[in-house]
C-alpha cells in the first residue's frame, strides 16, 4: 500500500512563522527537510558577534582615550599652576634680581721662576683664570659634546634633554642621567649649595635664566670652564691642565681634553691619579661623543683613542712646591691678603731646581737604606742672597715639611768659620798659632774627632782639619758672646746660647741662615739677605713689592773674608772637604757633623752660588758614620758640577792686607804683640794694573762672577807696616 505523503507546508508550518520547532525533532529530521542543523547555523552568526564586542571595545578604548587627554590637560593645567606657584614662592625669598651679581672667583697665586717659567699656581682654585681663546679648542667643544649638546641652542633649560634624562632614568630605575645645562650647573657652582630640594632646583633653573639673559653663550661657556670642579683640587681647566699633563690648557690634546670632559661626571671617582682605567674609559665616551656631533672626524677620534694613557701622580710632586710654599708663607707679610689674581716672579732658576732635585734624590736612592739616612735638604744663593734652588725633602709628595727653611738642627764644625771670623777681627791671622791639646772649660772637655792632638798649629791648619781643641780656645778668647754677634751680623737669625760649646755647633739654626751667612766670606764681606721674591705684580701687571736687596750693606771687612776664603780653600783642597773639589773652580766650605752622627752638613760655595746639603732623619735617630765631608760633600759637588757646566771658571777673593784694627772691641790679650811677630807671613793680594791692592774695593755682591784677579804676585807684610798702618 502506498505510503502518504504529508505536504511540507503543513509538517513545518512552526519554522515558517519563526515559531520554535516541534519537541522531538532530531538532526536526522532536520536533514530530511533540508535544513542545515542548528550547530551550522551557530557558527555563521558567531563573525556578527565579534564584530558587535570589537565594536563596543573600540568604543570603551576611545571613550578611556578621550578621558585621559581630558584628564591629562586638566592635570597639566593644574600641575602647571602648582609649579608656577612653587616657583613663585620660592623665587620670592631669593634676593631681588637687580642685587645678583656673578661670585669673585677666588685669588690665584702664580708662581715663576727667575726666566718665566711658571712653577706652581696656589690658591683654592689651584691655576689662573683663561680667555675661551687662550684654551685649547678641544676642551670647550669635548665639555660641550658630552655634558650639553644643545648648549648653544637652549634658553638656559633644555626641555628635550631633561625629558631624554627622566625617561633613561625611569627605564633603569636609577639615576643615570642628569637633565642639568652647563648654565644650570654654572648657576650651581656660582651660587648654590650641593645639596638636593625642590628650593634649590628651582633656584636654580631661575638662575639659568638670568645667566642667559646678562651673558652670552661664550662668556657662560668662559665662566663654567674657568670654576668647574676636576678632581685632585684643580678647580678650572688651567688648573687640571697642569695637574694631570703639567702642561697649560692651550697644548692640551684630544685625547687629553677627552679625558678632562669625562671628569665632570664624577671627578674624584675618575680622577687619573686614583683610577687610570676609569678615566680612559670615561674619555672614550666623550670622544665618541665628540664624533657624534661631528666636532671631530672618525680619524682623529681614532687616533686619540690610541693615545697612551695619562699616568697622573697621586699627588701635586716636584721639588718646586716647597719654593711655591715658602712664597705663600711670606707673601702676606710683603703685600697683605690676597684679594686678587697675583703674579709673583721668584729668584729660583728651575734648571737648577731640577739639577739639585735630581742630586739630593739620587744620592739618598743610593745610599739612604745603607746608611740608615731618611732624608735631605739643599739650598742654593747667589752673593746677593737670591735663592737659586731650594730642596725641602726628599720627596715632596710624601712630606710637605721644608727642612731647608723650618728644620733647625745642630750644624756641628760647619759653625766653626764665624768663631775664626771673630778671632780674625780682633787681629789673628791664619799663621797665627795655637797648641792643640786636650783644654778643659768648666766641667767640658772637648775632643778632636779622631781623638788625637797635633801640639803646635796654626789656625789655618786647625780649620783644614777641623780641630774641636783650637775652636774651643778661640770662643774663650774672643768670647762667646762676641761670636753670637758675629754669626747674627754674616746672617744668623736663630737664638744661640753663649756658651763655649758654641764653638762646635751646639746652637740649632735653619740650613738656610747657615747658609746664606757663608755669603759675605764669597763676596767680598757684604750682607747676603736670603730672598726668594723678586717682585710681585698684579694680573693687570701693577707692581705690589720689588725687594730692595740691589744695595748691602757691609757686614766684615774685605780683608777678613779674604783670609776666611783662603782657609776654607785649604779644606777643600786638602782637609775634610776633600770630595767637594770641583775641576777648574776654586771651592771653599766646612763640613759638620753633630753628635752620634744625627746630622751632617756641607756648606761649600765658588765665586757664583753658595750651597748647602744636609743629611739626616727626621726622628733625630742616628747614620751610620755619615759626615759632613761624606755624602752630602758628595752631592754638593754633584749639584755644583751641573750647576757650572758650561761657565767661565772664576776665582775667590784671597788677596788682602792684615786687619789693623779689630772691629769687635779690642784684642785679646792672649795674643801679645810678640806673637803678631811671629805671625807675620806672606799673604797673597790681589792688585789691578796699577798696583793698588783690591782689599779695600772689593765688588758689591750684584758683580760677583767676573774675571778674578786671583794669581796676581803677593806682598809681604812687615811689622813696621802694621804699626804705621799700612
Amino acid at each position: 500500500m502506498a505510503r502518504k505523503t504529508t505536504p511540507r507546508s503543513r509538517i513545518e508550518p512552526s519554522f515558517e512563522r519563526g515559531k520554535p520547532k516541534a519537541a522531538g525533532r532530531t538532526v536526522a529530521d532536520e536533514r530530511v527537510a533540508g535544513r542545515k542543523p542548528p550547530a551550522k547555523r551557530r557558527k555563521k552568526a558567531a563573525p556578527k558577534a565579534r564584530q558587535a564586542k570589537a565594536k563596543t571595545s573600540r568604543g570603551r578604548l576611545a571613550r578611556a582615550l578621550r578621558g585621559l587627554v581630558y584628564w591629562s590637560f586638566v592635570f597639566a593645567i593644574w600641575g602647571g599652576i602648582g609649579i608656577a606657584g612653587i616657583v613663585a614662592y620660592y623665587g620670592a625669598r631669593m634676593p631681588s634680581a637687580a642685587t645678583w651679581s656673578i661670585p669673585d672667583r677666588p685669588p690665584n697665586v702664580k708662581i715663576m721662576s727667575v726666566k718665566g717659567e711658571i712653577m706652581a699656581n696656589r690658591g683654592a682654585t689651584g691655576g689662573e683664570a683663561l680667555l675661551l681663546g687662550d684654551m685649547s679648542p678641544y676642551i670647550p667643544e669635548a665639555v660641550v659634546a658630552i655634558e650639553d649638546r644643545r648648549f648653544y641652542s637652549h634658553f638656559g633649560v633644555d626641555p628635550i634633554g631633561l625629558a631624554r634624562a627622566m625617561l633613561a632614568n625611569a627605564m633603569a630605575g636609577r639615576m643615570v642621567q642628569g637633565g642639568s645645562t652647563l648654565t644650570q650647573q654654572l648657576a650651581k657652582n656660582l651660587f648654590l649649595s650641593p645639596e638636593r630640594t625642590i628650593e634649590r632646583k628651582v633656584q636654580e633653573v631661575l638662575l639659568a635664566l638670568w645667566l642667559e639673559h646678562k651673558f652670552a653663550k661664550d662668556q657662560i661657556l668662559e665662566m663654567y670652564l674657568n670654576r668647574v670642579f676636576f678632581g685632585s683640587g684643580a678647580y678650572g681647566v688651567e688648573a687640571a691642565s697642569r695637574r694631570y699633563f703639567r702642561k697649560p690648557a692651550r697644548d692640551v690634546t684630544l685625547a687629553e681634553a677627552a679625558l678632562l670632559a669625562g671628569l665632570l661626571k664624577a671627578p674624584s671617582r675618575l680622577s687619573p691619579a686614583s683610577n687610570p682605567k676609569g678615566a680612559e674609559a670615561r674619555a672614550q665616551v666623550v670622544l665618541a661623543a665628540m664624533r657624534d656631533t661631528g666636532v671631530v672626524t672618525d680619524r682623529e677620534a681614532t687616533t686619540a683613542l690610541t693615545s697612551p694613557q695619562v699616568r697622573a701622580k697621586s699627588y701635586w710632586s716636584g721639588s718646586e712646591n716647597y719654593v711655591a710654599d715658602l712664597v705663600m708663607d711670606r707673601i702676606t707679610d710683603l703685600v697683605g691678603p690676597v684679594t686678587e689674581d697675583l703674579v709673583v716672579e721668584t729668584t729660583v732658576d728651575f734648571q737648577l731646581q731640577r739639577e739639585a732635585e735630581k742630586a739630593l734624590k739620587a744620592s739618598l736612592d743610593a745610599n739612604g737604606a745603607k746608611f740608615n739616612v731618611g732624608q735631605g735638604a739643599l739650598v742654593s744663593l747667589d752673593g746677593t742672597g737670591a735663592v737659586r734652588a731650594l730642596i725641602g725633602g726628599r720627596e715632596y709628595a710624601t712630606s710637605q715639611f721644608d727642612r731647608a727653611t723650618e728644620a733647625k738642627r745642630q750644624p756641628g764644625s760647619a759653625f766653626k768659620p764665624f768663631v775664626y771670623a771673630a778671632a780674625l777681627e780682633q787681629g789673628r791671622t791664619p799663621q797665627s798659632v795655637r797648641n792643640d791639646a786636650p783644654v778643659k772649660i768648666g766641667k767640658w772637655t772637648p775632643e778632636n774627632y779622631d781623638g788625637k792632638y797635633r801640639g803646635e798649629v796654626s789656625l789655618s791648619d786647625a780649620l783644614t782639619y777641623s780641630l774641636n781643641t783650637i775652636a774651643a780656645q778661640l770662643v774663650m778668647e774672643v768670647g762667646p758672646k762676641t761670636v753670637v754677634k758675629t754669626a747674627h751680623r754674616l746672617g744668623i737669625e736663630a737664638k744661640m746660647q753663649t756658651n763655649a760649646s758654641i764653638a762646635l755647633g751646639t746652637s740649632e739654626v735653619t740650613l738656610l741662615e747657615l747658609t746664606s751667612a757663608y755669603a759675605p766670606f764669597m763676596n767680598g764681606g757684604y750682607k747676603a739677605t736670603p730672598h726668594v721674591i723678586r717682585r710681585i705684580t698684579t694680573h693687570a701687571g701693577k707692581v705690589l713689592y720689588e725687594n730692595t736687596y740691589d744695595n748691602p750693606p757691609r757686614v766684615i771687612d774685605g780683608a777678613v773674608a779674604a783670609m776666611m776664603n783662603g782657609m776654607m780653600v785649604r779644606v777643600v783642597n786638602q782637609g775634610t772637604g776633600r770630595k767637594a773639589r770641583l775641576d777648574g773652580w776654586q771651592v771653599a766650605g766646612k763640613t759638620g757633623t753633630s753628635q752620634s752622627f744625627r746630622d751632617a752638613l756641607f756648606v761649600g760655595y765658588t765665586a757664583n752660588l753658595v750651597t748647602g746639603v744636609w743629611f739626616g732623619n727626621d726622628d733625630g735617630a742616628p747614620m751610620k758614620k755619615v759626615t759632613g765631608g761624606g755624602l752630602p760633600a758628595e752631592t754638593w759637588k754633584t749639584y755644583m758640577q751641573a750647576a757650572h757646566a758650561g761657565l767661565k771658571p772664576a776665582g775667590l777673593p784671597l788677596g788682602g792686607p792684615l786687619p789693623p784694627v779689630a772691629i769687635e772691641g779690642p784684642a785679646s790679650a792672649a795674643d801679645p804683640m810678640a806673637e803678631l811677630v811671629r805671625d807675620l807671613a806672606p799673604i797673597p793680594v790681589s792688585r789691578d794694573a796699577t798696583g793698588a791692592t783690591s782689599a779695600g774695593g772689593l765688588t758689591p755682591p750684584a758683580d760677583i762672577g767676573g774675571p778674578s784677579a786671583v794669581g796676581a804676585q803677593g806682598q809681604r807684610t812687615t811689622l813696621l807696616d802694621i804699626l804705621m798702618g799700612n
